[in-house]
């Protein structure tokens, strides 16, 4: 925690929700790219489901810092990021996984 003044249960919601969400989203784009033939390039969109990701895991963790009592709102604010980061990822890639491999190749 290196000495700052952050309560311990954010920082295992940073860890959690911000950096394995995000690494998650990135094993299973670039599995998704490499696997149907296509070049392993972020497109916006997907750039974007990285930024909702980890604009969700900002507010979990400093959302109630700033304002405690407001409690109820981080939580929704956050879990409302997080899941529009996910949809955007479902949304791009469904059609690259329900089409033939770009390259030809099977598989």
């Amino acid at each position: 925690m290196f000495g700052a003044p952050i309560p311990q249960a954010s920082w295992l919601h940073a860890l959690t929700s911000g950096a394995f969400s995000i690494m998650i989203l990135a094993v299973m784009s670039r599995a998704a790219l490499g696997h149907t033939g296509r070049k392993l390039v972020a497109t916006g969109p997907l750039v974007a489901a990285y930024w909702l990701v980890g604009a969700a895991a900002l507010v979990r963790v400093f959302g109630p810092m700033l304002a405690g009592d407001a409690w109820r709102l981080w939580m929704i604010a956050s879990g409302a990021l997080w899941t529009l980061g996910f949809l955007l990822f479902v949304v791009v890639f469904a059609p690259v996984l329900c089409r033939p491999r770009a390259d030809g190749r099977a598989g």
